[in-house]
């Protein structure tokens, strides 16, 4: 810790304490998160603190609070993470009471964003709740404290009867102690939306000035059954959009595709993939069919060399090449139109 001069402490709860510091070396402020002293010769609560660590350092978004460094003090572990300025939305609704629908849609679009960057990477963070939610001065919200996250796959609880969270933004099935997925945190978005448009832990009721369709999505996130659900937080942010009463300031996160795949002969593993990634394949699928065509198309000319010298090139006319339904059916109509040209 000889590098980080600690200057106050921001918060303190039953397992850690968060303190403000310096980093001398880079000249930045941080967060340090340390593990209780009392707690740690518990190995158990050791693991799961430095668990946290290394899955929030996985992550690499603008609505998600880094992780910066890990390290161990007389036997005390602790965390030094991205220090955002402002405050908690437990702090915003306690000071102005339930929001505006279009400013909390707006804060709960940026919610969605970081949860589906750390959906996309497999985690899922099972505590999403007001307190863990923060607001810089500059309006950008971050979600903190993946210290309970688990992977997505294999995420039931070790123990009957443990919960993982807090009870009143827990999905039923987390309650329960059964397999939690990525659409806990969906129904944890939901109990947000309801304290922000209503000043106050989800109850069933909320006020008559939100808006039905708003209200619905809510709803469909609060549903006992996952499935009923929506289901990514991507799909979830286009709803709200759609049910906003203003425009949306805060852009939609981009989509991630799942793709399943069996490798040599292991199960099944899915991988998740950007629209970006899929465009390119696909682009590059394309010009591989691109090139093999005119591989073909010059295998069956004549390849000797003209007496002459060829004229100087000309401007080439303006042609519309043909395109299917489909980037393997393009391609191959493609290859087709270039040997009839040849031929």
């Amino acid at each position: 810790m000889s590098r980080y001069t600690v200057e106050r402490t921001l918060g303190q709860g039953g397992m850690a304490t968060v303190e403000l510091a310096e980093d001398e070396e880079l000249g930045r402020k941080v967060a340090v998160k340390r593990l209780a002293t009392r707690l740690a010769d518990d190995e158990g609560l050791r693991e799961r603190f430095l668990r946290e660590a290394k899955l929030a350092a996985q992550l690499s978004h603008p609505n998600v609070v880094g992780v910066y460094d890990v390290g161990e003090e007389d036997g005390s572990p602790y965390i030094v993470m991205e220090y955002v300025e402002g405050e908690t939305l437990s702090e915003v609704v306690a000071r102005e009471g339930s929001l505006q629908p279009g400013r909390a849609v707006d804060l709960l679009l940026q919610v969605c964003a970081g949860l589906e960057h750390a959906h996309a990477a497999g985690l899922v963070h099972r505590d999403v709740k007001p307190q863990n939610l923060l607001l810089s001065k500059d309006g950008v919200l971050k979600i903190a404290d993946f210290g309970i996250a688990r992977p997505v796959v294999g995420s039931e609880l070790t123990q009957i009867g443990t919960v993982l969270g807090t009870i009143a933004y827990a999905a039923p099935e987390q309650a329960a102690g059964g397999q939690v997925t990525a659409a806990a945190d969906l129904y944890s978005v939901g109990a947000v939306a309801h304290e922000l448009l209503t000043g106050w832990p989800p109850d069933g009721r909320l006020p008559p000035d939100v808006p039905p369709a708003l209200e619905q999505v809510i709803r469909r996130c609060l549903a006992t059954d996952p499935n009923e659900r929506p289901q990514s937080a991507v799909e979830l942010a286009r709803e709200l959009a759609q049910a906003s009463p203003e425009p949306p300031t805060q852009p939609l996160p981009p989509p991630t595709a799942t793709v399943a795949t069996e490798v040599l002969g292991h199960p099944r593993r899915t991988i998740h993939v950007s629209r970006r990634a899929l465009l390119g394949l696909a682009g590059l699928v394309a010009t591989t069919a691109i090139v093999v065509g005119l591989a073909l198309a010059s295998a069956g000319r004549d390849e000797t060399p003209p007496a002459q010298p060829p004229p100087p090139a000309q401007p080439a006319p303006a042609v519309v090449l043909p395109r299917g339904e489909s980037p393997s059916e393009s391609a191959r109509l493609l290859a087709e139109w270039l040997r009839e040209r040849a031929g």
